[in-house]
């Protein structure tokens, strides 16, 4: 009963956080700038590396800036910071269509997307979900997370079509009319925080959010253990992503199963996050976290070489795109599961930095040792250990902190909660 009142009560924000999601700085611009890299590279001359570079800046520069949007959320209410980001993000995405043929101008416009499109990401979005839900937490944020599903699923295709129409300095404006005509319209008649008498009770005590403060977070072994597992299997996962078409091309698949396999991962990506979410729920984090996350070691293996057959790597692509999935709702469960809610914003966008940084660094680690050793392989023997790692480093995190509640009240590990 308790959980089926969470969904009545909070369904309304959590579809708004689905749209913000899909609609945001987060599928956007990783949906849209491979489209771009070609017909910019025969208008401009600019190399593939310059080109791509853009992305890295906004990466790079959104990630770093996750704990001032979260701290604002924290300390002015996610609802002003969620509309205002969304509303800035979708004008500077439109302005990247505009940018000068001059590198550093278009690396100043990347910038830009970068300054105030990460509120419009799952940093904002989760912490409205999370006040809303707990019995159904990892659920609700797997649902929450298919939002870049859906956009990886439909933002290319509008790219295409944008691109044939306007070219692709009109691609950028007109698919920048998704945040604004679509996300923000649904965001300020639903999406908010719930009121005292609509939050679940296990996150309050007394009327008041629980949970630690940043400083306090900082200090907590666990909080690093937890970074530094984000980064692992990100770095593991991201430029396998990227580089995909290209690894299984040495395998001597055509450009159109490429595209299936993109496809495969996506789906793979929307399981990932809802089936992860649903056990998250029901068993420890750790626990649920090691066979997903170290099963794509299995898939690197496969990967390797030249030989593996068609279903090998359509398996293979699937596992690491679960794994992916797995992980985008691990970050934002465990912040709010072992720090609580009153300063999570600042907190989930520290455990975010790592997520960014490493998804931005990964696509380069793979392209040099390609470039090096004419083969991926050696890049996916260090993500088969990456993953592995990173998996176990979350078992020794222990127990969930109790907050607001007695230690009788709190499942045990690996066990059903009441």
């Amino acid at each position: 009963m308790a959980a089926r009142s969470e969904f009545r009560l909070g369904w309304k924000t959590l579809v708004a956080g689905i749209v913000g999601v899909a609609c945001g700085a987060s599928p956007l611009p990783f949906n849209t700038i491979g489209f771009t890299i070609g017909p910019i590279h025969e208008e401009t001359g600019w190399s593939f590396a310059e080109i791509s570079l853009g992305i890295t800046v906004y990466g790079i520069v959104a990630s770093l800036l996750a704990p001032v949007f979260g701290w604002l959320a924290d300390k002015y209410g996610v609802r002003p910071v969620a509309l205002w980001s969304t509303f800035a993000f979708a004008i500077a995405f439109a302005l990247v269509g505009f940018a000068p043929v001059m590198l550093g101008a278009f690396y100043a416009t990347w910038f830009f997307v970068g300054l105030v499109g990460i509120g419009s990401t799952p940093v904002t979005w989760s912490r409205a979900v999370n006040m809303w839900f707990f019995r159904n937490r990892g659920l609700a944020l797997g649902l929450l997370l298919v939002g870049t599903s859906i956009a990886a699923l439909t933002v290319p295709r509008l790219a295409v079509i944008a691109i044939d129409v306007y070219g692709w300095r009109g691609m950028y404006p007109a698919l920048a009319l998704l945040p604004l005509l679509i996300a923000l319209p649904i965001a300020f008649i639903w999406f908010r925080e719930p009121r005292p008498d609509e939050q679940p009770a296990e996150i309050t005590a007394g009327g008041t959010l629980v949970g630690v403060s940043l400083g306090e977070a900082l200090r907590d072994r666990r909080f690093w253990t937890i970074w530094l597992s984000i980064a692992l299997v990100a770095l593991a996962y991201g430029g396998a992503h990227i580089h995909m078409p290209e690894i299984i091309k040495q395998h001597g698949m055509t450009a159109a199963e490429g595209a299936g396999i993109m496809g495969l991962i996506g789906v793979a990506l929307l399981a990932g996050r809802i089936i992860t979410g649903f056990l998250l729920d029901r068993f420890w984090a750790p626990a649920v976290c090691l066979p997903i996350l170290t099963i794509p070691a299995i898939a690197c293996w496969w990967l390797m070489g030249t030989s593996s057959d068609t279903t090998t790597i359509y398996l293979g692509a699937f596992m690491l795109g679960f794994a992916a999935g797995a992980e985008s709702d691990l970050i934002a469960y465990l912040a709010s599961r072992y720090f609580g809610m009153a300063n999570y914003g600042r907190i989930y966008g520290m455990l975010y930095m790592p997520f960014g940084i490493a998804s931005a660094i990964s696509p380069v680690l793979y392209g040099r040792v390609r470039d090096v050793t004419g083969s991926y392989d050696g890049m996916l023997w260090a993500a088969m250990f990456l993953f592995v790692g990173g998996a176990l480093l979350l078992l020794t995190l222990g127990r969930y902190p109790t907050f607001g509640r007695s230690a009788e009240q709190e499942p045990t590990p690996g066990a059903v909660p009441a």
